[in-house]
């Protein structure tokens, strides 16, 4: 059985590098026909849009991977099935289940890799991808360090027209506090010209503002020439995170920015379905496989164009039930974590039970 597991693992890899191959290419060949324009008109030379097209593989290569393990299992299993090699397989006391082992085995592991490429490798190439739409394609993208509002803590709102990473400053910056226990009354206001860090004392000095106190019914204002501010949280650093993309984020990074923005009273949601999305989503190959696996496993009219048909059918249903449930999720219904995983849950069910059902 060692020899046939290894001739199995041998066909499904095989299908599996030429289907993601074709897969990006076939994405690579779309994106750059709704791109030529922008290209013309920026005129990105073209080396720089053979750089765009090979950092934005990864994340081609990551949506298109459990698709295309589907459709390797799918036509490794159906191939076998239409040439009588599966039913000498059965024939010699071989079950579905003992057949599908290396699939699912390897499928696993290819789950495994997919969390890392997808968590670190990715996010390194998108943020590589972002910077060259930004610099050279002019996706009307507002300026990573331009107009930034976050949120401090959780009565603390922060305002900044510009911040300039390689000088640690900020140019008009206002700083809003509210009353702990009514959040919508003020109580002072801080408006600035700049704002400069001191990474030697961890601290931000105020330079030629402004500072408005409020009561119920007055109101005072004092004019500064430099005001050192230590009642604020962040660095230079948080500030160039705040402005990340998702997408550019890492598993370690989306897992940190997640719990600071619950700790500044934020909303941490969409962070957080992020985070269990990404590895949920690396481990449907592994669902597909256990769904599809039995289907293709045994002949039925119509054949392989048949069995491929359902199982795409299946691996579209799966990606829309994914994006409903992160809907649900966004909207507060249902956790970050059962939203990520839900799809897999209950498509491994209908994958079990669609085992139990062909398993002779």
């Amino acid at each position: 059985m060692k020899i046939i597991d290894r001739y199995l693992v041998k066909q499904f890899l095989g299908t599996l590098f030429f289907g993601i191959l074709a897969f990006t290419l076939l994405f690579v060949i779309i994106d750059m026909m709704e791109n030529l324009d922008d290209f013309i008109d920026q005129s990105v030379p073209a080396r720089l849009i053979f750089e765009y097209y090979f950092v934005f593989m990864p994340e081609i290569i990551r949506l298109m991977t459990p698709v295309s393990i589907l459709l390797s299992a799918l036509f490794t299993s159906g191939k076998m099935s239409n040439l009588n090699e599966l039913t000498a397989l059965k024939s010699s006391g071989i079950s579905i289940y003992r057949y599908m082992v290396p699939f699912a085995i390897t499928a696993f592991f290819l789950s495994l890799a997919s969390v890392y490429f997808g968590g670190y490798t990715v996010p390194a190439a998108n943020k590589h991808k972002i910077f060259i739409e930004q610099t050279y394609m002019k996706k009307g993208i507002v300026y990573a360090g331009s107009n930034i509002y976050f949120q401090d803590s959780k009565n603390k709102i922060v305002t900044i027209s510009h911040f300039d990473t390689q000088e640690n400053q900020a140019s008009q910056v206002s700083i809003q506090t509210f009353d702990p226990i009514n959040s919508t009354k003020m109580v002072q206001r801080i408006d600035a010209t700049r704002m400069r860090y001191d990474s030697s004392t961890t601290t931000w000095t105020l330079f030629e503002g402004i500072i408005r106190s409020f009561t119920d019914s007055t109101e005072y204002a004092e004019n500064f020439a430099t005001k050192v501010v230590k009642d604020i949280n962040f660095s230079p650093m948080d500030i160039i995170k705040k402005q990340t993309k998702p997408e550019e984020m890492t598993l370690t990074e989306l897992s940190e920015y997640a719990a600071e923005q619950s700790r500044t009273g934020n909303d941490p949601i969409n962070i957080q379905i992020e985070y269990h999305s990404r590895i949920a989503y690396a481990f449907a190959g592994i669902i597909v496989v256990l769904f599809g696996i039995p289907i293709s496993a045994n002949k039925r009219k119509g054949g392989l164009a048949m069995q491929f048909g359902v199982n795409l059918l299946i691996t579209f249903v799966y990606l829309v039930f994914m994006k409903v449930s992160q809907a649900f999720g966004k909207n507060g219904v249902v956790s970050p974590f059962i939203t990520a995983w839900l799809a897999n849950f209950i498509f491994l069910i209908g994958a079990l039970i669609n085992i139990y059902r062909v398993r002779k």
